[in-house]
């Protein structure tokens, strides 16, 4: 299932790389060397012209797909998409990363910066209900493999956060359905709740949005 869901999101993706620029950002130039496109990449993330950025990447990719420039282009698009909230995007590069470069010493960090860009995704936790369920779950997994990680703190305040967001999602569902006469509706999301690791007098809402702030 997450295999699947990987290369889909990998296919999106790809898709709004190649179509996504407009026509003043397409790169004309080709045959340059490694060097060239890096420092194109670096100076259009500078300016914060993220498509251009991507279309050099995409030449960097295309006719130097072995140069040791690669691994550090990748990251500075990934960490230049999850700045400016583009978080499709940074999963994008960090997936590429992994794929490319991923080895034993840098999966632990890598793997960090998808949970948070995948996190601060979380938009709306009434359409991002499956979101918020595939976090806690990458967060368990995460906290299983690497429990003496340095952001291990960090994963499990992720963690609480998106479980008490979760128990709140359904406290607030099943309000609804009381309200609408549905008693049996309503039981079903406080069932749910019966199972969870928080409870309500263990929560206290953000003023701002449910999720709350914890990296910024």
């Amino acid at each position: 299932m997450l295999h699947l869901k990987n290369i889909c999101l990998a296919s999106i993706v790809l898709v709004f790389l190649f179509t996504g620029c407009s026509k003043k950002d397409e790169v004309t130039e080709f045959n340059k060397p490694a060097l060239y496109w890096y420092k194109q990449i670096s100076s259009a993330v500078g300016k914060k012209n993220m498509d251009k950025a991507d279309a050099y990447y995409i030449s960097l990719k295309s006719e130097h797909m072995n140069s040791p420039l690669m691994p550090t282009a990748i990251m500075i698009l990934a960490h230049a998409h999850m700045d400016k909230e583009e978080y499709l995007l940074a999963n994008y590069y960090l997936d590429e990363y992994n794929k490319r470069y991923g080895e034993e010493g840098s999966y632990e960090y890598v793997e960090f910066m998808k949970l948070k860009a995948s996190f601060l995704g979380i938009q709306d936790v009434y359409k991002d209900q499956k979101l918020i369920m595939d976090n806690i779950y990458n967060a368990n997994i995460y906290l299983t493999r690497y429990p003496g990680s340095v952001y291990a703190p960090l994963v499990n305040t992720l963690l609480a956060r998106l479980q008490m967001s979760q128990y709140l999602l359904n406290e607030n569902i099943a309000s609804l359905y009381d309200r609408t006469g549905k008693p049996k509706a309503a039981k079903i999301y406080r069932d749910k709740n019966s199972n969870s690791v928080v409870e309500l007098t263990d929560i206290e809402a953000p003023k701002q949005g449910i999720i709350g702030k914890i990296f910024y």
